[in-house]
Formats: structure tokens, C-alpha cells, sequence
């Protein structure tokens, strides 16, 4: 039975929750720089360009990649065989949580459900555990921002509609937006 102290666990979930703001990931570096040679328009080549310099900048001077820091989601995979001590696992990654938003200056963005008050801390953070085999604990946090939601629309369709519901209801929504 491996150990691990509740407090290795909220300083790792702090430490990833700034870096996973200041950092972007090689695949997506690779990615905006192949969308950078292989775009046609000088505009946007010209977007590809900014967006690798802000993630150079973001990194550099350890300042987030986007001001919208978004809420934070932790996925966990918890060995079986692991014993956690000094505390719980829930309020270890919070206070990372907590103290990663805190102290890189990140925005807090959290707010109640029904009050809309904001929590003023990033928190709660939406976890994802699974247990599975063995004796390792693996982390990771993703800051999910609210701008990809900004507009969209959820529309429930009887089962019944088939493709024709489907369809029905985008011409719909599209005569709306004209």
C-alpha cells in the first residue's frame, strides 16, 4: 500500500492549475504553427502568428494564455492500492484549487448555481475520479473557460423527430439569428 500526503496532492493540483493556464500544450503549438504555414489568407497566417506569440508570452512571463481562466476541472485516477493521509482527497485538490488561482493571479470566475455570487476562490472545482489498479495517483487539471458556451443553444428533440426533427429545428434557429 503506497501512501501519499493529502498536502503533495494540493500543492501538485496548485502548481497544474497555473501552469495549465500559462502553458499550451506541444500538440497545440505544433498545430497552430502547421495551421500557420498551411493557411492561404495573409490574415490568417497573421492569427496563427499571434496566437503562438501569446503562448510564448503566456509561458515567458507566467501570465495566463487567456483571460478567461474558466472553471477547474480535475480529472483523477486514483490507484486502489493507494492510502491517502493527512486528510481528504476532495478537500486537498479544492485547496490547490484554491491556492493555484490565488497565487498565479489567475481569474476567478466560479460562481453559485442558483445565486450567481461568485465564490471568490475558483472553487468548487468539478472532479472526475475513477479508481483504478495499482498504487499511482494521477492529476490532471483542465480550466474549462465559458466562451465556447457563450453561444450556444440546447434544444431537446423527441426521439420520434428522426433526422427530419433535426433538421427542422436548424432551419429554425437559423431563421432566428437573420
Amino acid at each position: 500500500m503506497k501512501e501519499i500526503n493529502v498536502k503533495e496532492i494540493t500543492g501538485a493540483v496548485k502548481q497544474a492549475a497555473m501552469d495549465a493556464n500559462y502553458e499550451l500544450g506541444d500538440d497545440m503549438l505544433h498545430a497552430f504553427e502547421h495551421g500557420r504555414v498551411q493557411e492561404e489568407s495573409p490574415a490568417g497566417r497573421e492569427v496563427f502568428r499571434l496566437l503562438l506569440e501569446n503562448a510564448r508570452i503566456a509561458r515567458d512571463q507566467m501570465i495566463p494564455i487567456c483571460q478567461d481562466c474558466g472553471l477547474a476541472v480535475i480529472f483523477v485516477e486514483l490507484g486502489q492500492e493507494v492510502h491517502l493521509v493527512g486528510g481528504g482527497l476532495n478537500e486537498a485538490i479544492q485547496e490547490g484549487v484554491r491556492q493555484g488561482y490565488e497565487e498565479g493571479y489567475l481569474r476567478k470566475s466560479m460562481c453559485h448555481p442558483l445565486t450567481r455570487k461568485n465564490t471568490g476562490d475558483n472553487t468548487p472545482a468539478v472532479l472526475h475520479t475513477t479508481v483504478v489498479p495499482g498504487d499511482k495517483l494521477k492529476l490532471m487539471v483542465v480550466p474549462k473557460g465559458g466562451g465556447s458556451e457563450n453561444m450556444s443553444r440546447v434544444h431537446m428533440l423527441r426521439p420520434s423527430a428522426g433526422l427530419a426533427g433535426i433538421k427542422e429545428k436548424i432551419v429554425e434557429f437559423e431563421k432566428q439569428l437573420l
